[in-house]
């Protein structure tokens, strides 16, 4: 295990439990709690994005303003739903924000996830094409975007521009030298995965993904994570992929971690998720020397080279901040990790 940030889903709620009751209460809380971690010697902040929720949705804004306030630690997205986005706008907001940070964004991007509302795209104005679905919509938008940030000229200068321009076709600006190499694919699948590995990005494999043999969600991630390698040499890039796994992950050291987290152990759960059979991986919570036993045992964990702890961020930044703390400090030296 080479590197260990957090995830955060970003939601709020107008209620006497949360620390997070609006979405200001959210967002700045999100640059607080990346800058702690960041302190503690995490090495990623990471962050959901999601429309039409009390959650967290355009995320450059964020992740710009997590860039000015830190220095070290990878800042990225877990996923950001494709089908949402014009990818050239979308390339010049991800190249202003990559380089405040001095290029430390790490995007995770995807066809998306089940939605609050019905299409919500389409309110975005965005539309399949003639025999697309809405997810061949959404790859379609990846790959525009990933070819915009190869940094090549593409559009005709005009003879009488207002200033002048450098010479030949012109590319979007501003540019993030490298930023192509720092994008991820959220997959919930064996076969997007391959996908992935052969556009060249990294992979991000969540807390479910479809059941496709019926094992462990661990066993079947591991695999996942498999193929993908396979694919990504058969395609012969010449750098080496990142993978990055998400767990919930809870060191039990305090009587508040246990009045929270100490309800005996989980196991992986099925379900249905936009008509797909999903197999949603357990939640780990346990003593420091018992949860190192469990995750030694997850066999997605030993292949991938990032994990992304999913934070409780309605419970407030400091303990998040914790939660965190007790997990580099008492877990993950005996994973491996630095």
């Amino acid at each position: 295990m080479k590197k260990i940030g957090f995830l955060s889903f970003g939601h709020w709620s107008p209620t006497a439990h949360s620390e997070t009751r609006s979405a200001g209460d959210t967002l700045l809380q999100s640059i607080d709690l990346a800058v702690a971690a960041e302190e503690l010697g995490a090495d990623g902040a990471y962050f959901r994005v999601h429309h039409f929720a009390r959650q967290l949705a355009s995320p450059f804004p964020l992740l710009a303003a997590i860039g000015a306030r830190t220095r070290r630690i990878e800042i990225g997205t877990g996923v950001i739903d494709m089908r949402y986005e014009n990818p050239f706008y979308m390339a010049e907001d991800a190249g202003a924000a990559d380089l405040i940070a001095g290029g430390r964004l790490q995007l995770g991007i995807s066809r998306g996830s089940p939605e609050q509302v019905v299409d919500g795209w389409r309110h975005f104005g965005y539309a399949p094409a003639e025999g697309e679905s809405d997810a061949d919509m959404g790859r379609r938008h990846a790959e525009v975007f990933l070819r915009l940030l190869k940094g090549e000229g593409f559009a005709q200068p005009h003879p009488r521009p207002m200033f002048p321009n450098p010479p030949g076709l012109l590319r979007l600006e501003p540019h993030a030298d490298g930023l192509r190499e720092r994008i991820w694919w959220g997959s919930a699948s064996d076969a997007t995965a391959a996908w992935a590995a052969r556009q060249g990005m990294n992979l991000q494999s969540s807390t479910l993904k479809a059941d496709e043999t019926g094992e462990p969600f661990h066993i079947q991630q591991a695999r996942q994570i498999r193929r993908y390698r396979q694919a990504w040499t058969e395609a012969g890039h010449v750098r080496e992929p990142r993978v990055s796994v998400s767990r919930s992950i809870f060191a039990l050291v305090n009587d508040r971690d246990r009045a929270y987290f100490g309800r005996g152990e989980s196991s992986d759960q099925i379900g249905i998720i936009d008509s797909m059979r999903a197999v949603f991986g357990r939640s780990y919570a346990a003593e420091p020397e018992r949860l190192i036993d469990a995750l030694k045992a997850d066999e997605a964990i030993a292949e991938a080279d990032t994990l992304l702890l999913t934070v409780p961020n309605q419970l407030g930044a400091a303990y998040n901040a914790h939660v965190i703390e007790t997990i580099l400090k008492h877990v993950a030296p005996a994973l491996g990790w630095r």
